[in-house]
């Protein structure tokens, strides 16, 4: 029973280990720069997809009403809790309407993060005419 345990398994020291974790996490600290674009464009579908639900039911209110509103409780539009507004939050996007009319709208959505840590906050809009840009690229 004793040769059992005189046995040596070959295995990692936690040297070695350590090692490979530290060139894991150079190798990523090499490629987040070029990761950022795409995760501030992962993120701004978000907004896109926001902004076509509010026109889609501003549309729907302008049918039964004959005008826009800029409320977007009157349209029935939840806006989910933000990320800067605890742990719960998940949107990273703010909706609101910026101008409403008897024959036009116009909706916003502006990040309340700066994605890419530059200083600037994407920014969304689109109008009655579905007409979906960006008026502030971040």
């Amino acid at each position: 029973m004793n040769a059992i345990y005189k046995r040596k398994i070959e295995a990692y020291t936690l040297t070695e280990i350590l090692i490979v974790l530290v060139i894991i996490g150079i190798l990523v600290l090499l490629a987040l720069p070029n990761l950022m674009p795409l995760i501030t464009k992962a993120k701004s579908t978000e907004a896109k997809l926001q902004l076509e639900h509010v026109h889609t039911l501003e549309k729907n209110y302008f049918y039964e009403k004959s005008k826009y509103t800029s409320d977007l409780n009157e349209l029935g539009f939840i806006q989910e809790k933000l990320t800067t507004d605890g742990k719960d939050g998940r949107a990273n996007y703010r909706i609101e309407i910026v101008q409403a009319g008897p024959t036009n709208f116009l909706a916003r959505a502006t990040a309340v993060a700066d994605f890419n840590g530059n200083g600037t906050y994407n920014v969304w809009e689109i109008d009655q005419d579905k007409n979906l840009k960006e008026v502030v690229a971040d």
